[in-house]
């Protein structure tokens, strides 16, 4: 069994409150409810974490790298301003899949600039939170071989 940690950057736990034009009407808690059951059901169990708090996902970051097989990761505002999170996931040996509900490269031009995209095995943006279930589907195909 492996574990996959799938984190979350500042206002994500607004999720379905916040612009749910833009980002949907799925909460956060919807959004873990189904990678757990996709995890479980590949055998699998997973990390979910938000936090408002930069040092948080750092830590977090820091801890997948003796735990987890692989990260995905929506790091929210802090995809534009965030060196500090790309180092933590450049010092992380596993596989790591950045995720936006919304496609950044259709949004204002500060957003479509991602640190993280640099040290990214692939970039979802644009699927809705569904884009979650693909890039978990992918730790969990990488995983397997």
């Amino acid at each position: 069994m492996s574990l996959f940690f799938i984190l979350n950057g500042p206002n994500l736990n607004l999720l379905g409150q916040r612009q749910p034009e833009i980002y949907g009407r799925e909460t956060l808690g919807d959004v873990e409810e189904s990678c757990r059951q996709l995890a479980e059901a590949a055998g699998h169990d997973i990390f979910f974490a938000q936090s408002n708090r930069e040092y948080e996902l750092i830590d977090w970051i820091h801890e997948a790298r003796t735990q987890a097989q692989g990260i995905v990761i929506n790091p929210g505002a802090f995809t534009h301003t965030s060196i500090a999170i790309l180092d933590a996931l450049n010092a992380f040996e596993g596989p790591v899949i950045e995720v936006h509900i919304s496609n950044i490269h259709k949004r204002e031009v500060f957003r479509h600039q991602s640190y993280v995209s640099t040290r990214a095995e692939a970039v979802i943006a644009g699927l809705g939170v569904e884009g979650y279930a693909v890039a978990l589907g992918q730790l969990i195909r990488l995983s397997q071989r």
